[in-house]
Parts: C-alpha cells; sequence; structure tokens
C-alpha cells in the first residue's frame, strides 16, 4: 500500500544507527541463482579431508587469500572473534607434532570411549600425524573469548565455526587440500605459538596439497532430502 506521498514504503527500514552506512553491492539479480549455485557445489562436492600431504610449497600469498576470505565471515555484533595463526616453520611444525601426538596417544590409549574408537576405525587413523610436519602450511584457528581491547564478544562458536567454514571453502577453491584436525585437548596449541589467554583453539588445519598418490575413503554424503526440509 502506498503511503501518504504516494509512494511505496521500503520492505525494511533500518532504525536510527550510530554506525555509518553505505550502498550494499556486489549481488546482481540478473545473474541465474540456480546455476551459479549448482556452479559452486560442483566444486565443493570434490572436497574431502586429506591425511596424505605433498611437502610442494605453497606460496604465503595464497594463505593471506584465504584468511582474507575467512575474514568476510559474519560474527555477533560485528566482533570478528577469530585469530589464523599460519604456520610454516619447520622447528615449529615439529613442535606442534610432538605436542599433538602426545595428546593423540592418550586419547587413543584410554581418553576416548570404545564405540568412539570403534567409529574411527574405518579410517584408519591413529596418534601418527605426521602430515602436520609435511604440510607446508598448518592454520591454527584461535576463538577469542574477548577482544584484544578486553570487550564482550558474542556467538563465539558459532561466529569462529562459521569463518572456519569459509577458510576451508576458500582453500579448495585455491586448489589447496585440508583437513581439520582436533587434538583434545587443544590448550598446548596456545601455549607452543605463546598466544595470550584469551585467546581458545579452536582447530588446528594442516593445508597444502594433496600427493599424486593421495587417496580418501569412499564415502557417501547424505542426499539433499535428508539435509533439507522446506516449508512453502
Amino acid at each position: 500500500m502506498d503511503d501518504e506521498t504516494g509512494k511505496s514504503p521500503p520492505a525494511y527500514a533500518l532504525p536510527p544507527a550510530e554506525a555509518p552506512h553505505e550502498p550494499l553491492e556486489g549481488y546482481d539479480p540478473g545473474v541465474p541463482s540456480a546455476e551459479a549455485a549448482r556452479a559452486y557445489y560442483e566444486v565443493m562436492r570434490t572436497r574431502r579431508t586429506v591425511r596424505m600431504f605433498s611437502d610442494r610449497p605453497v606460496p604465503r600469498e595464497t594463505i593471506e587469500w584465504v584468511i582474507r576470505a575467512a575474514g568476510t565471515a559474519p560474527s555477533g555484533a560485528h566482533k570478528q572473534p577469530w585469530r589464523f595463526i599460519a604456520v610454516s616453520d619447520p622447528a615449529m611444525k615439529a613442535k606442534i607434532r610432538a605436542a599433538a601426538e602426545e595428546e593423540e596417544r592418550e586419547f587413543y590409549g584410554g581418553r576416548a570411549s570404545e564405540r568412539w574408537l570403534d567409529d574411527l576405525r574405518p579410517f584408519g587413523t591413529n596418534p601418527d600425524k605426521r602430515f602436520l610436519e609435511i604440510a607446508p602450511w598448518l592454520v591454527v584457528v584461535f576463538a577469542l573469548r574477548k577482544t584484544d581491547g578486553g570487550g564482550q564478544v558474542y556467538y563465539l562458536n558459532e561466529s569462529v565455526g562459521i569463518a572456519t567454514g569459509m577458510l576451508l571453502s576458500a582453500a579448495h577453491h585455491a586448489g589447496l587440500a585440508t583437513l581439520t584436525h582436533t587434538p583434545s585437548p587443544m590448550k598446548f596449541l596456545g601455549e607452543v605459538l605463546g598466544r595470550p589467554e584469551h585467546e581458545r583453539a579452536f582447530l588446528l588445519i594442516p593445508m597444502g596439497y594433496p600427493t599424486e598418490d593421495c587417496v580418501v575413503p569412499v564415502l557417501e554424503r547424505k542426499p539433499l532430502n535428508e539435509i533439507g526440509v522446506f516449508v512453502e
């Protein structure tokens, strides 16, 4: 319905805000959305978790762009509560591997339940994490429990989880393989890397190229009718 001026009101009007605003760019309603969405799916459906990494170098610039892409993620109150520590130094990677394997030996040696170990057995995982030294880069994702200035953060795990997903997507788009490694507990990562107390290790992600003879488990992803529900 038109208002008193004879013009249709906007579908949504922002309330008065202190932050400056600007026109939205980057969205083209003329692009066939289904076609674009399918093209992205065709790229992402080839993404796999990899444990057989090549030591082939990856330029720092590539990792910088991947991290920049992760940094475009939304976050609670725009606090951007994440830090991505990219490690290529061989000595530091060796320290991280040694500490990670110590935790993993505890995990496989008794910390994990039998059911958990049974679920992992088909994938052949074990405490040997040599890929942490072979992969050219380790990207350690930290969640900031408060801002660097000591301010409050909101929806921490949700925000960092979204940013990590975008990191993995950007790496795959760049032709890189990744592994979401979760040694537990991960406090050692903050200690080894000398990170402050308000940064909590979230994920350890080796990143690089797969070996030429790389193999991955034969897996089936759930079909659309099992992961999507449409209410129309």
